[in-house]
């Protein structure tokens, strides 16, 4: 089936490649960016299958039992600029070409020592005849380093400078997965990809990982009133349970419920709230309102400022002891 799905995304990309991009390059004297335009078509289709199926999945969930009405268009409308430049613009872009860059260092390195990465496959070597159990744990190894990156970013003071962002939203949709600064999505995209080479995640089923990660971190920012019980909260984290992570009692950098898509990890590290009964309203009354209702632009640059005074904090206080030791 993998290997169904991975001829019939190569088909199409090859389509439109030959349909449309490569007569406009032509037309433009561009054929020169020709390799290039086609690896960017995979790059902005996959994106937009990623917005698709959240969207098809998501916001009937929405629709059918929200927690709360939808007061605030023009946060939500700024929610969804984030998940076009994320999913389909600026960061697929950069990413594009600094995995591009690296990947060929890599090569040329790898290639010239001799030594080959160990992967789970190499590792475990039964895996190679159950893809569908290879990919169940590459889903869960990465899930569980999405977990510490999380905690990460509420545990060092430079990091939630910027995933102060995320937090910020009062008007939490599955648009607000998407809501984070430049500087925290591209090292969540270096962060990710590096445990993908680490584990070895063939590239036919790296996709499939990203869409499973991308639907699940979605729903579980949906405003919509769902648990999944009292052993399925325990199994899948639900909307519910990362509510509560984004409420205002629990927001900050001493949170809980930080996992993606497996409650475990919180479980197994002590930072699980189970209680099913609160949904509690969201953001952190303690940000600037600029965070919060700000336009895109505004958001970028509170954090960037933000970041710079944290990362300024130890120099302050290492001047202060100086001055009351003289």
């Amino acid at each position: 089936m993998i290997n169904w799905l991975q001829d019939a995304w190569d088909s199409m990309n090859g389509w439109i490649f030959e349909m449309l991009v490569q007569p406009a390059l032509y037309a433009l004297g561009l054929m020169a960016w020709a390799e290039d335009a086609f690896e960017w078509i995979d790059f902005a289709l996959f994106g937009l299958l990623q917005v698709l199926v959240v969207y098809v999945i998501c916001r009937p969930l929405e629709a059918w039992k929200p927690v709360e009405p939808r007061t605030d268009s023009r946060s939500i409308r700024t929610d969804i600029l984030y998940t076009c430049l994320t999913r389909l613009g600026l960061l697929p872009l950069l990413a594009f070409i600094a995995f591009s860059a690296l990947e060929s260092r890599l090569s040329g390195l790898l290639a010239g020592s001799g030594w080959v990465p160990p992967t789970l496959e190499t590792l475990f070597p039964i895996l190679r005849d159950w893809p569908l159990l290879a990919l169940a744990l590459y889903v869960v190894a990465l899930d569980f380093g999405e977990y510490w990156r999380h905690r990460f970013q509420h545990r060092f003071s430079w990091w939630w400078s910027l995933h102060a962002i995320h937090h910020a939203q009062r008007q939490m949709t599955f648009w607000t997965d998407d809501r984070n600064h430049i500087l925290d999505d591209l090292i969540g995209a270096f962060w990710f990809g590096a445990i993908a080479l680490l584990i070895g995640v063939p590239p036919g089923q790296f996709p499939i990982v990203v869409v499973i990660l991308r639907v699940a971190e979605a729903m579980s920012h949906a405003n919509v009133r769902l648990s999944f019980g009292p052993v399925g909260e325990r199994l899948l984290v639900s909307p519910r349970f990362h509510r509560l992570h984004h409420g205002e009692l629990g927001a900050g950098r001493d949170g809980k419920n930080y996992g993606v898509l497996l409650p475990v990890w919180d479980w197994l590290f002590g930072t699980a709230d189970f209680r099913r009964d609160l949904f509690p309203e969201t953001g952190d009354p303690r940000l600037p309102e600029e965070m919060a209702t700000g336009s895109w632009l505004q958001q970028q640059s509170a954090g960037f400022r933000r970041l710079g005074r944290a990362l300024m904090r130890p120099f302050r206080r290492g001047a202060g002891r100086g001055r009351r030791a003289y």
